[in-house]
């Protein structure tokens, strides 16, 4: 399946998602459909990126808007309904990875603040960033391959802020975790990518002694 723009999409106001929620209380099953019109490829695509399978993502997401209909009730309205949708997808799609590889994967909701508050989180980039990678069609799936590298608690922050594009203060709430502890996880996230992606780039010297790196892809020219 071709990947939609990995910019979060924002055609519609949280009162528009309001309004059909209220509606879908009152017995209007029509405006939950149109609510799965408006997130189920934007929930797809944030799964697909955390499991890497379309069949299980595909689950995950109909499972989705199944508890979603079926704990309506449960949804704070001080909230955005599409950052709740987003955490019960996250919720579900790490439940199954846990099933399939028992003791290997943990809960979005395990807070691990007080390990992250000896980060640094303010660094300084290095072009290409991973998140910039992801725009590059070549490099698109050498990056998705890597994503399945990290840990999950890291790879969940990295798909929500580099790939789908929310804020720091979203991404927290859809994980139910600290700013603090999304900051830090955001930069764990990049630099093991960074290190991951090292060996397809190499490093030349700019005229005033910046470096500049750029892609290497004789590698993979060679491995073919």
């Amino acid at each position: 399946m071709q990947l939609e723009s990995p910019q979060l999409e924002l055609s519609t106001t949280d009162a528009d998602d309001l309004t059909l929620v209220h509606a879908t209380k009152a017995g209007d099953a029509s405006a939950f459909e149109e609510l799965v019109k408006r997130y189920d490829r934007r929930l797809f695509r944030i799964a697909q990126n955390l499991m890497h399978n379309r069949e299980d993502a595909e689950d995950a997401v109909q499972e989705t808007f199944v508890k979603a209909y079926q704990h309506l009730d449960q949804f704070r309205e001080d909230a955005k309904f599409s950052t709740w949708l987003i955490r019960i997808t996250m919720n579900q799609a790490l439940m199954m990875l846990r099933k399939m590889r028992p003791g290997r994967e943990v809960s979005i909701d395990q807070d691990f603040d007080s390990e992250d508050r000896s980060l640094p989180i303010d660094i300084a980039d290095w072009a290409p960033n991973p998140e910039e990678l992801y725009h590059s069609t070549e490099l698109r799936e050498i990056l998705r391959s890597k994503l399945q590298g990290l840990h999950p608690r890291f790879r969940a922050v990295f798909i929500l802020r580099d790939i789908e594009g929310l804020s720091v203060q979203q991404t927290a709430e859809a994980l139910n975790l600290t700013v603090v502890a999304v900051k830090a996880r955001t930069w764990r996230a990049r630099m093991q990518l960074r290190e991951r992606l090292c060996k397809y780039f190499r490093r030349v010297d700019t005229d005033d002694d910046d470096p500049f790196t750029v892609p290497d892809t004789s590698q993979d020219s060679a491995a073919g």
